[in-house]
């Protein structure tokens, strides 16, 4: 579809959906065609503080159908983008990236159109149902990927960690074979604290991670056993995340080996896959957890024959600033993702409106940017506002911004990130994720107390969520990051209530029903807003540099980034 073809369909959309108030501030050149579109605004009167009517405005309008699902490269993103760029208009925010609000980001879109993947062992081949038994994918750039009779080899969890003193990989070549392996860390399934970080999930366990580490071993193909608790989320969640298009970056600006075929496989498929080579699953899991696990051939090979439509295409962050009035050339940077999973075909709802993830996150931040731009004074530093795309498809918006900042990242003091807000209610605690990495979490605990809060750390901590968002592009190239929201002991209810709340949202994440409802709660959307504002106001007028803890792996790449200057 042409530019000029999507811009009118937008435009069409947005007038039949009674978003067009008026134009918007005449965009800059660098805007390009997407200046054609109409501003999305409402009738909704904005207020200048943090607002709980303006802030639901903004999730139903971002969360509703006409947007659909928000999905990269849709029609979904030109709504969406155009919303996010008319309300920093709208709050007095400058554009961030030169002349523009946007800052573009190649894509390359692999959709599979064909798959055929089959286990050979002992005699015929398992042929594996698509979505039911494995799902699977490459991130090769190629539409037509072949794997034939690849050895299959159980590596245990996949991991290379020479600073621990474990390599799942050591002691053989890796070429052509494809790797077996269970998600998250060797400490997990067994329970050990000596193990890793025990039921804490360090960047090892991710998924992400393995098959990284696969890559750059020179497989041919990874595949992760499924379990739920290992990987916080239940088989329907992979099967929705790795239906329909994915999304990468070009191998040009990313440069880090890929594999041919990635995918998972579900734990009856692992159960069959193990007892080819005489192993019980269970006593896989004791062997993958002990130290010194040696790689383990499965007496069994894999072969895939997967077609896919490939086509590079350019996504969009949009980004604001409000320019300090005495150290502009430092930054703080708000931040939170605007994409979600889009549109899928099939019978009944399929628009995954991502109203809590996170259409909450972003307008999170625009509420924030509202209350900035109506201080009295101006922040001595500036403040920048970055709604990311391409979160759900491995935290490529972020990455490709952190590679090509609109502010340099030694100048940036601190980066708040909201992620799926909590619309649960007022909290006697604040979640800090991965608390115990920065000396953010001590300009936001007085903040807290002053609140009546105090902060905790996530209680689900085998889930990995520091390594989940796009704030952690920013840790690994060292800038201090916060992810911060409303915690699990509410104010009406205490925990009970809180690990009700919980489990309610888990019911609906990355499915269609994560959509606005009758028991949202705003009260303490509102208290956490202006609890990361106020941690906003003190780093753009303390003039501090916060750091991170000692021990912190991140730490060495802040010092290295800020070294010379003042």
């Amino acid at each position: 579809m042409s530019r000029e073809i999507l811009v009118g369909i937008v435009a069409a959309t947005l007038a039949m959906a009674g978003c067009v108030q008026q134009a918007p501030p005449a965009a800059g050149p660098g805007d390009g065609a997407a200046s054609a579109v109409p501003a999305p605004a409402s009738t909704h009167q904005f207020q200048p503080a943090i607002d709980a009517d303006d802030f639901a405005e903004m999730v139903r309008t971002l969360a509703s159908d006409e947007f659909e699902g928000r999905a990269p490269g849709s029609v979904g993103e030109e709504l969406t983008i155009e919303y996010i760029r008319a309300q920093m208009q709208r709050i007095g925010l400058q554009p961030g990236n030169g002349d523009s609000y946007f800052q573009d980001v190649p894509m390359v879109e692999t959709t599979a159109t064909t798959a055929t993947v089959a286990i050979a062992a002992d005699g015929p081949p398992m042929e594996l149902t698509l979505g039911t038994d494995v799902v699977i994918g490459t991130r090769s750039g190629q539409p037509e990927v072949n794997v034939e009779a690849s050895q299959m080899v159980f590596v245990g969890y996949g991991v290379d960690a020479p600073e621990r003193g474990w390599n799942d990989y050591a002691g053989q070549d890796w070429t052509g074979k494809t790797v077996v392996m269970f998600v998250n860390d060797p400490g997990f399934h067994g329970n050990d604290e000596s193990l890793f970080d025990g039921r804490k999930m360090t960047y090892y366990g991710r998924w992400t991670y393995k098959f990284e580490e696969a890559a750059r071993k020179g497989a041919a193909a990874a595949l992760i056993v499924h379990d739920t608790a290992g990987a916080s989320y239940g088989w329907d969640v992979v099967k929705n995340s790795w239906s329909g298009p994915q999304y990468d970056l070009p191998a040009a600006d990313d440069p880090e080996p890929r594999l041919p075929v990635q995918g998972w496989i579900s734990a009856d498929v692992a159960t069959q896959l193990f007892a080819s080579a005489g192993l019980e699953l269970d006593e896989a899991y004791r062997m993958a957890g002990t130290p010194g696990f040696v790689p383990m051939p499965l007496q069994a090979t894999l072969s895939v024959e997967l077609s896919s439509t490939i086509a590079h295409k350019a996504s969009r962050n949009v980004v604001g600033v409000l320019p300090g009035a005495s150290r502009a050339d430092e930054a703080v940077l708000y931040m939170a993702h605007w994409d979600h999973l889009g549109n899928h075909e099939g019978e009944g709802d399929q628009i995954y409106n991502g109203a809590v993830d996170n259409a909450t996150g972003v307008a999170g931040i625009l509420e924030i940017a509202e209350a900035f731009a109506h201080q009295p004074q101006r922040p001595d530093r500036s403040v920048v506002f970055l709604a990311v795309t391409l979160e759900e498809s491995g935290l490529l918006g972020s990455r490709y911004y952190v590679t090509h900042p609109t502010f340099p990242l030694e100048k940036i003091a601190g980066v708040v990130n909201l992620d799926a807000m909590s619309v649960a209610g007022r909290s006697r605690d604040m979640v800090v994720t991965g608390i115990g990495n920065s000396q953010l979490e001590d300009i936001l605990a007085p903040i807290a107390a002053e609140q009546g809060r105090r902060l905790a750390g996530e209680t689900a901590v085998e889930s990995g969520f520091y390594f989940r968002s796009d704030h952690f592009n920013f840790a690994k190239a060292g800038v201090p990051a916060l992810y911060a929201k409303g915690g699990s002991d509410l104010v009406d209810g205490g925990t009970q209530a809180g690990k009700i709340a919980s489990a309610e949202y888990a019911s609906r994440y990355h499915r269609p029903s994560d959509e606005i409802h009758d028991g949202w709660r705003y009260d303490g959307i509102v208290e956490d807003l202006q609890a990361l504002y106020q941690v906003g106001q003190a780093l753009s007028a303390e003039g501090t540099w916060p750091d991170w803890y000692e021990g912190n792996p991140f730490k060495a790449a802040r010092e290295a980034q800020r070294a010379g200057q003042p």
